[in-house]
């Protein structure tokens, strides 16, 4: 499970959750989300070209739920880092800092593909699944 979040240039932080999340390249670095139509972070994140998709661990279940809702504030409850101008979430299993490289129509959705300009992992954090409509957690064994 992942939140994208982004910047707009006058500094307004948006996010959506997605769990359409894949990687498309490894040269270059690419990978891709698909964010409906209708999703209120879509604009800015277009405009501004660059946004972090947030993987999400077992404790993030929260911040999934806090970016689906409309009219709270996204980032008040949890620490965010700032990776030249893109929020980061700091209990991130794992994140990647992304320039747009395409935006390509995905009927009812956008397929939109970034360019990995930055990375980070924490090994020790389980990453939070969603699956069949319920979180889940990876059973290893």
């Amino acid at each position: 499970m992942t939140v994208v979040t982004s910047q707009s240039p006058s500094g307004e932080r948006v996010g959506l959750t997605a769990n359409s999340f894949t990687s498309v390249s490894l040269d270059p670095p690419l990978v891709l989300f698909c964010p409906a139509n209708g999703a209120s972070a879509l604009p800015i994140l277009r405009q501004s070209g660059r946004f972090a998709i947030n993987i999400l661990d077992l404790d993030g279940q929260s911040v999934a739920n806090r970016f689906t809702q409309r009219d709270v504030d996204r980032f008040g409850a949890h620490d965010w880092l700032d990776w030249d101008g893109v929020p980061v979430l700091a209990a991130a299993k794992a994140a990647f800092a992304c320039s747009l490289y395409a935006d390509h129509d995905g009927g009812d959705h956008r397929i939109i593909v970034g360019r990995v300009e930055r990375l980070a992992l924490d090994a020790a954090r389980e990453p939070l699944l969603y699956l069949h409509g319920r979180y889940r957690r990876v059973h290893v064994g």
